[in-house]
């Protein structure tokens, strides 16, 4: 989400950051080469509702760094943002008057041009864009709200009267799914109060529980389950730092993002497996002044600590890009008073240094076959029809190559805008604008606006299409707090290691690395035997399973049962406590090799996330891609305490 507030001179997260930060004396605390231009493209390619429709097919998934459709084609995610429903209003002075809501344009708390324009035309003028896709966003007051909405703010939409903004919302939900868009639901803000400062919307539980967030979750989609083109949950924006708090990734307590992300989303796949999961990582920590630490994580915490589904192939990293902000500026001017640092925006980089920082923040995750890797959604960027500065124009440019380049998954922000009565444009960064008579009065097309050509270049971008095969999974466990079981199989199942922290893989996939001392696993399904249906799966927690040989002599040995892989561990302390050994679908080799990791890495030279470290600053031993993990082995001498010395490993055929 964008402030315009902020844009001309107000005070949006920077400047009331900035303004808390003044009364904190102590807080706690390779460029590449550029490629060649990319080529400008003709108009956008408009396909009808019905077109668009029989293009693709719902639900969509995931193939490595692609989201496919059900038929296992690609599906670009041509997208935009249709604001509204997560409030406008500033948060100061009546709530009635327009010119406090954002860019003067006062919602009613849903999308915005239904008072204006009737709905069918609105969505006609986004077929004209060439998107195929809306991420729509919400607040979580929508859904306990039950005022009904002014006639006046769905004048053009008369069949809307009287509903409530959730009602209004699902309207437009079905408008565009029945139009054959697909349509992201974004959890933009708990209140209505928009935008980015210390506004009660920092974080997913800012103003209210994380449980009454994720209820608000499983609510929204079990009411949308059987429209398969609703494609996936965006479970939260622009998460960022209180006036006390940051936000994390990985401790493990009530500020975590990491944990509670992977918390919702599975607890969505529970209700309804066919959903994207499409997680943000953190927008803003830090207090913005030069003596404190302070910047925009977004993805780059992934790279150690990934997040892991109980569905395969469901989930999508997100991040957002504006050129008035940078890697470690917050997006303000007027000087530091207002939370401006001294660090360069987006805008200011070089060609080839927004390359490296973009890759760096978040296009690193599309590397194939790695514990981290799936699709990246650049689910807001933008800029102002309006603007003459040469360095906002080249930024626009610049950026949308970098899409183009990487095939890269996108939103713009936002889709609708207004149009005043003297015909000056409310907000210039929409791309489709309507004035007080439904008349559209300007468009990204149109052929005065600068962007229509990098829009275009952007939106028929030549790409990866048709069928994406299968691929193999990486994932990580990570015990670091608590429990991580991603098995649907044994979530079902009474706790199988009482006392002790647990990691499951997800059902499908077998464990096939661990980390000494830190309690991290990796899981795979590459080659995978498949599971057996049914029972048989066996909690191991002593020696009895060890036969064919003692394949490391004097030290303890948690070894599967025959015809059977590990598929989960548990820890007390970092020490080796159980084995779960799930049953393969058919007979396995019983030959195999020790993998010692006691003094150093053992992993393979090639094969499935080597070139990335899933447990850092710790040994790690790992099978490789054609084998299966069938024991452990662990010693309580030497002061080994009992961690993972050694692994068995056996081929998979």
């Amino acid at each position: 989400m964008r402030s315009t507030r902020t844009l001309r001179g107000g005070r949006g997260l920077p400047a009331v950051l900035a303004t808390a930060s003044l009364l904190l004396v102590a807080v706690p605390g390779a460029a590449s080469a550029a490629p060649a231009a990319v080529p400008a493209a003709a108009s956008a390619t408009v396909l009808t509702g019905p077109q668009l429709a029989a293009s693709w097919t719902g639900p969509l998934s995931t193939r490595g760094r692609y989201v496919v459709d059900a038929t296992g084609n690609r599906f670009k995610l041509k997208s935009g943002n249709w604001a509204g429903a997560q409030g406008t209003y500033e948060g100061s002075g009546d709530v009635n008057d327009v010119t406090n809501h954002q860019a003067d344009q006062k919602s009613n708390n849903i999308p915005l041009g239904l008072d204006r324009t009737p709905i069918s035309r609105i969505l006609a003028d986004f077929h004209e864009l060439g998107i195929n896709s809306v991420r729509l966003p919400f607040a979580n007051a929508m859904v306990r709200d039950t005022a009904p909405v002014p006639d006046a703010a769905v004048a053009a939409n008369p069949d809307l009267r009287g509903r409530t903004p959730l009602q209004v919302y699902d309207a437009v939900v079905s408008a565009l799914t029945a139009d054959g868009f697909a349509v992201v639901l974004n959890n933009h803000t708990t209140s209505y109060r928009f935008c980015c400062g210390l506004d009660g919307n920092e974080r997913w539980n800012s103003g209210q529980s994380t449980q009454q967030w994720i209820d608000d979750w499983l609510f929204l989609v079990n009411r949308y389950k059987n429209d398969k083109r609703v494609v996936g949950a965006d479970l939260r924006n622009e998460v960022r730092r209180d006036t006390w708090d940051d936000p994390n990734w990985g401790w493990g307590d009530d500020h975590d993002l990491y944990k509670v992300l992977e918390e919702a989303g599975s607890r969505i796949l529970q209700a309804d497996p066919d959903m994207l999961i499409v997680m943000e990582g953190i927008n803003w920590q830090g207090i913005p002044q030069g003596m404190f630490s302070h910047g925009r994580p977004t993805l780059t915490p992934v790279r150690t600590l990934s997040n892991t589904l109980i569905d395969s192939g469901k989930l999508v990293y997100s991040a957002h890009f504006y050129a008035y902000t940078g890697p470690n500026h917050t997006g303000a001017s007027g000087g530091w008073q207002n939370g401006e640092t001294n660090d360069p925006r987006y805008r200011d980089l070089t060609p080839e240094q927004l390359i490296q920082v973009v890759n760096d923040q978040a296009l690193f995750v599309t590397t194939a076959g790695q514990h981290f890797t799936a699709p990246v959604w650049i689910s807001e960027f933008g800029s102002g029809s309006r603007s003459t500065d040469p360095k906002d124009r080249a930024w626009w440019r610049n950026f949308t190559d970098i899409l183009v380049r990487n095939d890269t998954d996108f939103a713009q922000w936002p889709l609708v805008g207004w149009t005043r009565p003297n015909g000056e444009v409310n907000d210039d960064w929409a791309l489709v604008d309507y004035d007080a008579t439904g008349r559209r009065t300007t468009t990204v097309n149109d052929p005065a606006d600068w962007r229509a050509v990098d829009w275009n270049k952007l939106v028929n971008a030549p790409g990866r299409t048709g069928p994406v095969a299968q691929v193999d999974h990486w994932n990580m466990l990570n015990l670091d707090f608590g429990d991580q079981n991603r098995s649907r199989t044994m979530l079902a199942r009474a706790d199988w290691s009482s006392g002790n922290r647990k990691g499951t893989c997800p059902d499908g996939r077998r464990l096939t690395g661990l980390g000494r001392s830190d309690s991290r696993g990796l899981c795979t399904d590459a080659g995978q035997p498949g599971t057996a249906s049914g029972t048989g799966w066996t909690v191991v927690t002593d020696e009895r399973f060890v036969n064919h040989g003692d394949w490391a002599s004097g030290y303890n040995k948690l070894q599967c049962p025959d015809n059977t892989f590990a598929a989960g561990y548990a820890v007390n302390g970092n020490a080796m406590a159980a084995l779960l050994c799930a049953p393969a679908a058919r007979s396995l080799p019983l030959t195999g090799r020790t993998a010692w990791f006691d003094h150093g890495d053992n992993r393979p030279a090639t094969g499935g996330s080597t070139g990335s470290d899933w447990a850092p600053g710790y040994y790690k031993g790992q099978c490789g891609d054609g084998e299966y993990l069938a024991g452990v082995g662990y010693t309580w001498r030497w002061s080994h305490g009992g961690v993972p010395d050694v692994l068995l490993c056996r081929p998979l055929s």
